[in-house]
């Protein structure tokens, strides 16, 4: 008897919903994981921001701007009550999209790491979070990425 060689079993999420869901959300996923790693990259940080699969197919960025810090700088701004407003604003619109992210910088306090959290939710019930941890490496001066690791995600968008 042959053992399969093939890569490792899929997510039991994908298999629990329609194909056309399971795309929508890995579309997200991917694209949001790539953008926060660009900001990374170029900026040496990002901001939480939302994507969207459109009712047409088309994925979109949603921003909302950071409330002014007390000292004026843009160091310091409020990461919880951004991704507060970027889900209120997602609810608000919700029957504009059948898909949506958020996607925000996190701190892994077991691992003593950062990571990229992408969670992604779809109009009929699905949810998926992923993490992506990274550091600094201060001799190549880049970005190290560690493994994609599936997280928990309950429902924002779409409850009520």
């Amino acid at each position: 008897m042959a053992e399969s060689s093939s890569s490792p079993a899929e997510p039991s999420w994908r298999t629990s919903v329609p194909e056309s869901t399971a795309t929508d959300l890995e579309n997200l996923l991917g694209t949001g994981m790539g953008a926060a790693q660009e900001q990374l990259e170029r900026n040496g940080g990002f901001l939480p921001f939302a994507l969207v699969v459109e009712n047409d197919g088309e994925v979109r960025l949603v921003a909302v701007s950071p409330a002014d810090a007390d000292s004026g700088s843009d160091d310091e701004f409020d990461a919880d009550a951004m991704i507060g407003d970027l889900t209120e604003l997602l609810r608000q619109n919700r029957e504009d999209f059948r898909a949506a992210a958020i996607v925000c910088d996190i701190t892994l306090v077991e691992e003593g790491s950062d990571a990229i959290h992408v969670a992604t939710e779809h109009r009929d019930g699905a949810a998926f979070a992923a993490v992506l941890p990274y550091a600094a490496n201060q001799a190549t001066r880049e970005w190290d990425f560690g493994e994609l690791a599936a997280d928990t995600n309950e429902p924002a968008i779409w409850v009520d």
